[in-house]
């Protein structure tokens, strides 16, 4: 591919969701590894609550400060959309809507900023809620590219029920089986939350929609995919719009070892990595229901005895926003009998990577999907809404790694559902073909791998460009 020109200056911007920032940034990684310098955004409230999380990747307020990753350098730079941090954590249309109104004028400013400190942009890359990033690019002759943050699957239903290109479920249609070129039949009850007429969340979906609207002005649109785990999907989708998979981006090897260069808004509880380590191999049920999902009382004292009554040692992420919903007693209890642990937020990635994880039950959103699949590790799918849902029926129905939990849980079901994912024969099938998926996937983001290759192809075309070279690689 030939050596990287230091002068590259990518500039990766972020909707503030945890969910949005995780794989951005680990994009941003990995593009930065290859040589480049790689300046990271997204607005200042979030930004200060990743740096009261993260203090060791920020030693000073500067902007200026390098971190080296790989051969080159990645650093922050937050941009202030004048929000009101009490409406916007709590309020999603008053957030999408200051965005819209102040977040273009604030990044032109940053790109500019840029361009008067010596290191102009040479390609701008957003992910989904903020499809105004794009326009910028446009409006200042910057190539552009857009980080999809769900499955291709989940791109390929949102793309056609935009479009209108296929049938989908109406008031007088609830019963309709959607048929997509290239995906499995999905049942109403299997798609996105967000299309469906049931939905509670519009402004969601309206921000989730809005991201077509434009997507055309991106040069590169790429999936936080890899090609042989939506092989067909791809290449069928491909015929109408192209997406590049560049995933999973999930720190591995060395990037993991590196993985205080993070974006997480609370700080992990590490010790738990300690506890785990006692334990033995493919005995723990490791819990966790993502930065959103808040489940009633009732469901988090069912999922609490159930996890108990299963007999096997469980680490279960409980935030402290919803530790006043554990049963009275409960956590005191685990204390004392001495084979669970429950903190306020994991290290997750570490966590799945330890041999004494049994098993994951998840809100299959579709970070943690990844994270699950690049470590081998069986789920038990208890999907919310939104993708998730939909995630769920590939990792067990199409992927086959994971059991479903139906909902509501109780403490009988989520026992079963634990000792179907750990013990026996359907365990023992699942756990193999968890190992298989793994493999590809620490494959396909390897050196030379298909997600590598194409990241290094996605440089060198910036690189043309740059020079003045109207060839593209990537068509």
């Amino acid at each position: 591919m030939g050596e990287a020109n230091p002068l590259l200056h990518f500039l990766f911007v972020s909707f503030p969701g945890q969910g949005h920032v995780n794989p951005l940034l680990r994009l941003a990684k990995r593009v930065a590894a290859k040589g480049l310098l790689v300046t990271f955004t997204t607005t200042i409230e979030f930004g200060s609550r990743i740096r009261a999380a993260s203090q060791l990747i920020f030693p000073t307020e500067s902007d200026s400060d390098l971190i080296p990753v790989g051969l080159g350098f990645l650093r922050f730079e937050f941009f202030n959309d004048g929000a009101d941090p009490k409406n916007s954590i709590k309020d999603l249309s008053y957030l999408m809507t200051n965005l819209e109104t102040n977040g273009p004028s604030a990044l032109v400013d940053l790109i500019r900023r840029q361009s008067a400190a010596g290191r102009p942009v040479s390609c701008l890359v957003n992910n989904p809620f903020i499809p105004w990033a794009l326009d910028v690019a446009a409006e200042l002759s910057i190539p552009s590219a857009v980080l999809w943050i769900q499955s291709c699957a989940v791109f390929s239903i949102y793309y056609h029920f935009h479009h209108r290109l296929a049938n989908f479920p109406t008031d007088k249609t609830l019963k309709t089986l959607v048929q997509l070129p290239g995906i499995p039949p999905i049942a109403p009850d299997e798609l996105p939350t967000f299309i469906l007429q049931s939905n509670p969340y519009k402004s969601l979906t309206e921000a989730i929609l809005a991201q077509f609207h434009n997507i055309s002005k991106a040069r590169w649109i790429f999936s936080n995919s890899f090609d042989e785990l939506e092989h067909e999907t791809l290449t069928v989708f491909a015929e109408i719009s192209p997406i590049i998979p560049i995933g999973p981006l999930v720190d591995v090897g060395e990037e993991l070892e590196q993985e205080e260069i993070k974006a997480d808004l609370w700080k992990s509880a590490d010790h738990c990595l300690d506890w785990l380590a006692t334990q033995e191999t493919n005995s723990v049920v490791y819990v966790s229901l993502g930065s959103v999902v808040m489940l009633p009382a009732n469901e988090m004292a069912e999922f609490a005895y159930g996890l108990r009554n299963s007999g096997r040692p469980f680490l279960w992420v409980v935030r402290e926003d919803v530790r006043g919903l554990l049963p009275e007693g409960f956590e005191k209890a685990m204390d004392v009998e001495g084979k669970a642990m429950i903190v306020g937020w994991s290290p997750q990635q570490k966590v799945l990577a330890s041999k004494a994880v049994g098993c994951f039950v998840t809100h299959c959103g579709w970070n943690s999907s990844l994270e699950a699949i690049t470590a081998g590790v069986p789920i038990v799918a208890y999907p919310q809404w939104g993708d998730q849902v939909t995630n769920a029926k590939f990792l067990c129905d199409v992927y086959g790694i994971g059991v479903r939990l139906t909902a509501p849980a109780t403490r009988e079901t989520v026992e079963n559902c634990v000792a179907v994912a750990v013990d026996g024969e359907e365990a023992a099938r699942m756990r193999n073909k968890a190992e298989t998926m793994r493999e590809m996937a620490r494959k396909a983001i390897a050196v030379n791998g298909s997600s590598d290759r194409s990241i290094e192809i996605f440089i060198d075309d910036v690189r043309k460009r740059v020079a003045g070279d109207g060839q593209s690689s990537v068509d």
